[in-house]
């Protein structure tokens, strides 16, 4: 539809065109002049959210345009840049200037403030998501203010909107708290499952990043451990990157998940299959390009975080799922690890958490195998990513986030007339 926004996935549709402002001015202009027609607002990003967090039939501020001033303090390692600037530009600037934040997702296209604002994390038992590496933010509020926070000033503000989904005002610049740059040496491998699980917690213990993708159907699994080394010395060759990361992980893919599609009981040998055609690798790199990979494969997605002891509980869970349903699953599952955080909305707040992501190619029925599953980890004490499928709701969710009022209570006083809300933050917040 002309003049429209959708996210990458193409299962969210806005219909209005987004407005792009250039400064934080015209961002106060944007929503005063929404205030005065009554008009709800939405910020909108690079759209790798699956939730209809975005969606709005009011405006849309698209900040990829939004040149807020980038300030590098390479003493103390902060860097403030625009909340709209994309982790990929976000990661070549800090590289420039000897810095790199201290973990990463494996997707680099998100931008900062939707990145933050969803709960979006990498894996890393010592490692929390994110947005534990802000310092400090800048947002427009529902009556045009302009608010700056960190733990200093306004505390309450900062803890509220560090995962804030949007509804606390529109996030202009980022204040990250940033490490000296870093390499990391990647090991990639199959294994058997049990194999795997039996290890579990010597490999999150054991490895600064550990996470492993299990594909349905079989007893293996990718086990890709991440650890920081001194030296860049064994590079992965431009071919071996490019029959890895885009050959077989994207085109191969692609094609084994639309073939998938078409004939759903061939998914089980293409599954086989795939788990025996990886082989291991080993490699070092700059930490962004370890952790980040090209994801060209659209699907949509649904993960949970669970209280870390509950992982094999949950993942047993799961698998009974998948040998229930009534069609095939075309994707791997991740499983990733972070540590507990003081976020109010964050999903490892107070705890050590693992993480279940289901994954199912565009097209191919999801809604059951989502829905089973969240069951599975509802059951489990689990808090569903923000930024992923979920059917959870405000009354459900309340129990689950012990600080659930007290960022209420901060919403209330920055946008009583709900001026940042939409249907997705009317089922989850209330």
């Amino acid at each position: 539809m002309p003049g429209s926004w959708t996210n990458w996935a193409g299962n969210q549709r806005a219909a209005a065109e987004p407005l792009r402002p250039a400064t934080v001015d015209e961002v106060v202009a944007a929503v005063r002049a929404a205030a005065g027609a009554g008009r709800p607002v939405k910020a909108v990003g690079s759209g790798h959210s699956f939730t209809p967090a975005a969606v709005t039939e009011g405006v849309l501020l698209d900040l990829s345009r939004l040149a807020t001033p980038v300030r590098v303090q390479r003493a103390s390692r902060l860097v403030t840049v625009p909340a709209g600037m994309s982790l990929r530009d976000l990661n070549d600037l800090l590289h420039r200037h000897g810095l790199a934040l201290p973990n990463l997702g494996d997707i680099d296209a998100q931008t900062i403030a939707g990145a933050i604002s969803t709960g979006t994390h990498g894996t890393g038992a010592r490692y929390g998501c994110l947005a534990t590496s802000v310092a400090g933010l800048t947002l427009v509020t529902a009556a045009g203010e302009v608010l700056t926070c960190d733990a200093a000033e306004r505390p309450d503000v900062f803890a509220a909107a560090r995962v804030g989904l949007g509804a606390l005002g529109v996030l202009t610049s980022v204040t990250l708290r940033c490490v000296d740059a870093f390499t990391l040496r990647a090991d990639e491998r199959p294994l058997p499952l049990a194999d795997v699980l039996a290890g579990l917690d010597e490999h999150v213990a054991g490895n600064d990043h550990a996470e492993f993708y299990w594909f349905p159907y079989t007893e293996r699994v990718q086990l890709k451990r991440n650890n920081r080394v001194p030296a860049d010395d064994r590079p992965l060759s431009p071919a071996r990157r490019w029959l890895d990361d885009e050959l077989l992980s994207n085109t191969v893919f692609g094609g084994a998940c639309r073939l998938g599609r078409a004939v759903p009981a061939l998914a089980p040998a293409i599954h086989a299959v795939s788990a025996r055609a990886l082989s291991a690798r080993t490699y070092t790199g700059r930490s962004d390009r370890v952790f980040c990979t090209s994801r060209r494969v659209r699907f949509v997605e649904m993960e949970y975080g669970l209280p870390r002891a509950a992982l094999r509980q949950a993942f047993a869970g799961l698998r009974r799922v998948v040998e229930a349903l009534p069609f095939k699953v075309l994707f791997p599952v991740e499983v990733r690890f972070t540590a507990a955080d003081d976020i109010w909305l964050s999903h490892g707040y107070g705890r050590d958490s693992a993480y279940i992501a289901i994954h199912q190619y565009v097209g191919a029925p999801y809604e059951p195998y989502f829905r089973a599953f969240e069951r599975v980890a509802q059951d489990l004490d689990g808090r569903p990513h923000w930024g992923k499928l979920h059917y959870r709701d405000a009354a459900s969710l309340a129990p689950a986030y012990p600080r659930f009022a007290d960022f209420l209570a901060v919403r209330d006083k920055l946008d009583p007339d709900r001026r940042f809300a939409n249907a997705y933050t009317g089922r989850v917040l209330g």
